[in-house]
């Protein structure tokens, strides 16, 4: 039996735009809104294109490199150890505030300062929406997994370095709670291996006293950046025996800022640089210790109270 066109199927007014449009959803059926990936997961890769790179450049050195240098007036030392070298390097340091990155950004060449992406705690700074998109573009911020190395992160910032972009990282995971350094995890020595580039150890000074963890009121203080000499690992220094190197540079580095460039290097020679980590006494005793720039509060002088310190006395 032959078909008539009233045996063809009806398409309607809209004839076949059923298969390009969205599909209708019932009334009476809750819309699920799509899942944004947080975290790890985050994709930076919009905040490394051109347009976003150059309107990150003159968010940078228009506004917040004035703010900075006006508030903190850092007085930069040793930065004379990156001419050089030459191609991307990992800048490690000490983490005393959230002031520390914007503020080490700042003081870099502007050839290095522009193309330097952040190490950043995926579970702090990428775990809403909003704040990964605002430290993607401010900082250059990728996530990273800050208790151990995790691959998906760390393949990230490798590619990266294999870009020629240089990265900024705080091997110790995280701001100081009680103005001691912390043990440096293995982040900074794995991607240095990797990528077989320098590490450039540096030790910012005086910014904890400006905003410290848990602190809501913001000081302005003057503050310091020393930045030391290359390091490289050797062939058979596995990452947690060149960590604790990067961590002894740090230390010598701080023990400078808080003495001078001539004792710290006699005690680093001597094995008897400051302790970087603090005393390990009661936390009373480690808190008056504690040298007069990493202190909340610059105005109390507790350390006054224990002088001259068990460390400080000439061997």
């Amino acid at each position: 039996m032959n078909r008539t066109h009233h045996d063809a199927p009806a398409l309607g007014r809209g004839g076949l735009s059923f298969l390009v449009k969205e599909p209708t959803r019932p009334d009476t059926l809750e819309s699920k809104a799509p899942k944004h990936k947080l975290g790890i997961d985050y994709d930076t890769t919009w905040a490394r294109r051109y347009g976003v790179r150059l309107a990150r450049a003159m968010v940078l050195d228009d506004l917040s490199r004035p703010f900075l240098h006006a508030a903190l007036s850092p007085h930069v030392i040793g930065a004379e150890h990156l001419d050089p070298i030459e191609g991307p390097v990992i800048l490690a340091a000490n983490h005393a505030s959230h002031f520390d990155t914007a503020l080490l950004e700042s003081v870099l060449p502007s050839s290095r300062r522009h193309h330097t992406v952040v190490a950043a705690a995926s579970d702090y700074f990428f775990n809403r929406q909003w704040k990964a998109a605002v430290w993607s573009f401010l900082l250059g911020a990728i996530p990273m997994e800050r208790s151990k190395v995790n691959r998906r992160s760390a393949d990230l910032a490798a590619r990266l370095i294999e870009d020629g972009w240089n990265l900024i990282i705080f091997p110790e995971g995280g701001r100081t709670t009680d103005g001691w350094g912390q043990e440096f995890k293995g982040g900074a020595s794995y991607l240095a291996k990797r990528c077989e580039v320098p590490v450039i150890p540096v030790h910012i000074k005086g910014t904890r006293a400006v905003l410290a963890k848990g602190s809501s009121h913001f000081r302005p203080r003057s503050t310091q950046v020393r930045i030391g000499k290359a390091l490289f690992p050797s062939p058979k220094e596995d990452a947690r025996k060149f960590a604790a190197r990067i961590e002894q540079a740090v230390a010598s580095l701080a023990d400078e800022a808080e003495t001078d460039w001539w004792s710290a290097r006699k005690r680093a020679a001597q094995g008897n640089t400051l302790p970087f980590r603090g005393p390990q006494v009661s936390t009373w005793r480690r808190d008056w210790a504690l040298p007069e720039s990493a202190r909340k509060n610059q105005r109390l002088k507790l350390a006054d109270y224990w002088n001259p310190k068990p460390w400080e006395k000439d061997n």
